[in-house]
């Protein structure tokens, strides 16, 4: 089955005395539960996927989601955060600005 839009927040879990920190330690179990519930009761099920993901390499950001196909990643996600960047990006295609993380362009 081929979804519209792909969610993976990241749940890595590191030790406590890792100086990375984890996603895991900032609630990200609770957000991704948060994304599921949310998409279903929408009616997006089906369509948009939630998924937990592992460590998507920005622990100093987290916790962190990235929503494929465009590619946009989140950093500093909190619960309060899930329902705006499902009404507003998923189903209104405007990203949400004040959580995108910017990269830097190489060359």
């Amino acid at each position: 089955m081929r979804f519209e839009k792909h969610i993976f927040i990241c749940t890595n879990q590191r030790p406590p005395d890792n100086p990375k920190g984890c996603c895991a330690s900032k609630n990200s179990e609770a957000i991704a539960a948060k994304f599921k519930e949310e998409l279903h009761k929408r009616g997006l099920k089906g369509k948009m996927r939630a998924n937990k993901a592992g460590c998507l390499d920005m622990c100093e950001l987290g916790p962190t989601v990235v929503v494929y196909p465009e590619g946009v990643w989140y950093k500093h996600v909190t619960l309060e955060d899930v329902e705006e960047i499902i009404d507003s990006h998923l189903m209104g295609g405007k990203v949400v600005e004040r959580l995108r993380v910017a990269f830097q362009r190489e060359g």
